[in-house]
C-alpha cells in the first residue's frame, strides 16, 4: 500500500487557504501539496485547478518558501481528468478546448514557479497526471510506482503538454514510442530512460524526497529561482547563444543582489580555513 507523506520537521505552518482537493502545509522553507482525493485516484477536475492556483499564489507571496512538492494519498499520484468532467469534455468540445487551456496554464504556471517543484511520484500516474508530473522541474519516483502516457490507449492524442515536454526530456525517438505505444513504465524504468530523477522503493519515498529537499533548503530562494530561469530559456539556444545568456544572467543577477559578492568572499575564506 502506498504511504502517506511523511515529513520530519517540527510544527507545520498550516496554510489558511480553503482547499477541496489537496492539502498544503509549509515546513522549513519547504510546501508540501498532497493530493487528498484517493477514492478518485486524485484525478484532476477544475476545483483541483483552482486549488493549484491558489496554492501557486501563496508560494509566490511567501519568500520564505524555497521548494514545494506534489504528491498523492492513496495508490495514485494523479490519474488525469476525473471520469465526470469527460463525460461531459467530449459531448461540449467547446468547453473541452477551454478546460484543456485553462490546464495548460496552470502546468505552464507550475514551470515558471520561482522555486524547485518536485513530483514525488507514489503511484499511477497516467494521461494528464503524467503531464503533470513532466511541468515538474524533478520526478522522484517510487519504484513500484506506474507511469505513463497512455491517451492513444483510448484513441486519443495527449492535450497537457507531453507532445512537447516529454521530447524535450527524453529525447524525440523514445518520447514518440512511449506516447504512441501507451506503455506502462515501472519508476526504475522512468528512471533508467530520464524521465525520472530518481527512483527509489516506495517505503523510502518521502525519506529520500526529504533528503533531496536538504540541497535546496539553505540557498538563497533568488539564486535557485534564476538558476530555474536560465536553463529554461537556454533550451532551444545554440551553446554559445546559451552561454551568452548565462554570462548576461549572471552579471544581471550579481549586480541586483548586492550580498552576493559578501556571501562568496565569506564562503571563500571559510573553505580556505579548512585547507589541510
Amino acid at each position: 500500500m502506498p504511504l502517506s507523506p511523511r515529513h520530519d520537521a517540527a510544527q507545520p505552518d498550516v496554510c489558511q487557504l480553503t482547499l477541496n482537493t489537496l492539502s498544503y502545509e509549509v515546513r522549513d522553507r519547504v510546501a508540501y501539496v498532497t493530493f487528498t482525493t484517493p477514492d478518485r485516484l486524485n484525478s484532476i477536475t477544475e476545483e483541483r485547478l483552482d486549488d493549484l492556483n491558489a496554492v501557486m499564489d501563496s508560494v509566490e507571496s511567501d519568500t520564505t518558501i524555497h521548494a514545494m512538492t506534489i504528491t498523492g494519498q492513496g495508490r495514485a499520484f494523479c490519474v488525469g481528468d476525473d471520469l465526470d468532467l469527460l463525460k461531459r469534455a467530449f459531448d461540449e468540445l467547446d468547453y473541452f478546448e477551454d478546460f484543456l487551456r485553462r490546464f495548460n496554464d496552470v502546468l505552464l504556471r507550475l514551470e515558471r514557479l520561482e522555486v524547485p517543484v518536485v513530483a514525488v511520484v507514489n503511484g499511477i500516474a497516467r494521461a494528464g497526471g503524467f503531464e503533470l508530473a513532466l511541468a515538474c522541474d524533478l520526478i522522484l519516483i517510487a519504484d513500484e510506482a506506474q507511469f505513463g502516457d497512455n491517451h492513444t490507449h483510448v484513441g486519443v492524442m495527449p492535450g497537457g503538454g507531453a507532445t512537447q515536454r516529454l521530447p524535450r526530456r527524453i529525447g524525440t525517438q523514445a518520447a514518440k514510442e512511449l506516447i504512441w505505444s501507451a506503455r506502462w513504465l515501472s519508476g526504475s524504468q522512468a528512471a533508467a530512460c530520464g524521465l525520472a530523477f530518481k527512483s527509489v522503493p516506495l517505503e523510502k519515498l518521502y525519506h529520500e524526497c526529504e533528503v533531496l529537499l536538504a540541497g535546496f533548503r539553505d540557498k538563497p530562494r533568488a539564486v535557485l529561482s534564476v538558476v530555474k530561469k536560465t536553463i529554461q530559456a537556454g533550451e532551444g539556444l545554440s551553446l554559445e547563444d546559451g552561454i551568452d545568456l548565462e554570462i548576461r544572467t549572471f552579471i544581471d543577477y550579481t549586480r541586483n543582489a548586492p550580498r552576493v559578492r559578501e556571501m562568496v568572499w565569506a564562503s571563500l575564506k571559510d573553505s580556505q580555513k579548512s585547507q589541510p
